[in-house]
This record gives structure tokens, sequence and C-alpha cells, in this order.
């Protein structure tokens, strides 16, 4: 069942651009460009099993300690991958 909208529509399609203040809106630069489409890298779903002493290393740092995890093994990758380049 869908929800009733509390927007008023016929009011919102009546409106024209110049009407519309932009004031507060941030200005869009490359940059931000960039950052607003921007996406998430595809992460993979695993069963993964670690030395409990890494596990509780990381879950004293970081509530979010997976995501650690992931950070750290992410910054290995690239590390390895910018040292062992073939030219």
């Amino acid at each position: 069942m869908k929800k009733h909208s509390k927007t008023n529509w016929t009011r919102i399609d009546k409106l024209s651009d110049e009407t519309i203040d932009y004031s507060d809106s941030p200005e869009v630069t490359e940059e931000f460009f960039k950052i607003m489409t921007r996406r998430e890298p595809e992460k993979v779903l695993v069963n993964l099993r670690l030395n409990r002493e890494i596990v509780d290393f990381f879950k004293q740092h970081s509530d979010k300690y997976q995501t650690k995890i992931n950070e750290v093994l992410l910054s290995l990758v690239r590390s390895y991958k910018k040292l062992h380049k073939q030219d």
C-alpha cells in the first residue's frame, strides 16, 4: 500500500525555474561533481576466518571493525600494486 504524499504537486508543477531559490545550494564545481557522482566499489560477501588477535585489535579501535579491516587490506593491495607495477 502506497503512502499518501503530503506534497502539493500541483503547486510544484506550476513553479518556474526563476521562482526557485537556489541561494543555499552549494556551488557545483568539478570537484563537487566528482564527489556527488562517485560510486562505492562493489563489495563481495565472504565468510572469512581470522585470528582472534586480529579481530580483537580492530574491534578495540573501531565499532566498524569490518570496514576497517577492508580498508587496511585495500591499502595493502594498492601499495603492492604500486611496488610491483610492470613497465
